[in-house]
């Protein structure tokens, strides 16, 4: 049986790879996708999001628009040490068609809580964006956090940051709400790190075998992650030159093949108010704060199951 999937995400440019690669693999029932202000402005996240659906034939997932600011602040964290490399990223429009179809009328906060409060299934809910949304859904239902059966998150780093020297964007951009959710008592949380997205890079070579496919898919994501390539090679080198990690798409794959990463349990918790570290996730790897773990920890990744993963779903016929 197919799992049910919730993506909440922040498209877009790795957020697209991981809406085809969930609405078009076999095992996911992607049930929905909610939106949130983080690589670009909500609008933008939203219209590209369902220019993706369309563009793959999956018009059919329903997209919720979701918050356009963090929870607490009125923008996001200004801190010493964040440079505007992450900008480089950010595209408000994707290198495919414009969407014919619209998003729902209901907003993304009332759509999971209702989703969740009437769940007969379980459904995973995947935030691979800022975490506003679901700070904002366990605010508006205090046994939101009991309901989810396995929340999967993008973000956060040990080792590693990409906004700043401590700190990743999505976690960085809302820290307040990745506390709150932190901390909210979730019965099963992954949280996967920089550290293990980077190790599950993606190199040009690996982009002439998706193009290769000839699908809609395979061709806009082989576009897509060549983009990310040069700007990682121009602001965020990786160790290996020519390559570049698709954050978001490694947590889908995880979702079918836990074998894609290797993780430890921790306790993490975000920094609210440093100067230097605001947003950084603080993993509790030597068992300091007398804390119980509450998350399983991503710290490395099997890079060839995971490109292997996208190469054969995206050479299925769709659209």
């Amino acid at each position: 049986m197919a799992k049910k999937l919730i993506l909440d995400v922040d498209t877009g440019t790795d957020d697209a790879v991981a809406i085809m690669l969930a609405a078009l693999h076999p095992e996911i029932e992607l049930v929905g996708v909610t939106t949130v202000n983080g690589n670009v402005e909500v609008k933008f996240c939203t219209d590209n999001t369902l220019r993706v659906l369309d563009h793959i034939g999956r018009s059919d997932i329903p997209v919720y628009e979701g918050s356009n600011r963090p929870l607490v602040r009125d923008n996001f964290p200004v801190a010493r040490g964040v440079t505007d490399q992450a900008s480089k990223f950010h595209v408000e429009t994707l290198p495919v068609p414009a969407a014919k179809s619209k998003k729902a009328a209901k907003g993304a906060v009332d759509y999971l809580v209702e989703t969740y409060r009437n769940a007969k299934d379980p459904i995973a809910l995947m935030p691979v964006g800022p975490l506003t949304n679901i700070a904002a859904a366990l605010a508006a239902d205090p046994d939101f956090a009991r309901r989810v059966p396995e929340l999967i998150i993008m973000g956060g780093g040990h080792e590693i940051g990409n906004m700043t020297p401590s700190a990743e964007f999505n976690i960085w951009a809302d820290p307040e709400a990745a506390a709150r959710v932190l901390n909210a008592g979730f019965e099963k949380v992954t949280l996967v790190t920089l550290d293990a997205t980077h190790r599950a890079l993606v190199s040009y070579a690996d982009c002439d075998r998706l193009a290769a496919l000839g699908t809609p898919a395979g061709q806009a994501t082989s576009d897509i992650v060549r983009f990310r390539i040069e700007m990682h090679d121009i602001a965020q080198k990786m160790d290996v030159l020519g390559t570049a990690p698709v954050h978001d798409a490694v947590c889908v794959a995880y979702l079918v093949d836990p074998a894609i990463l290797t993780t430890r349990r921790h306790h993490v918790d975000v920094e609210t108010g440093g100067a230097l570290t605001v947003g950084r996730t603080v993993i509790d790897t030597h068992f300091r704060g007398n804390r119980e773990p509450n998350a399983d920890v991503a710290f490395d990744a099997d890079p060839k199951r995971f490109v292997d993963m996208l190469a054969e779903i995206f050479a299925r016929p769709h659209g």
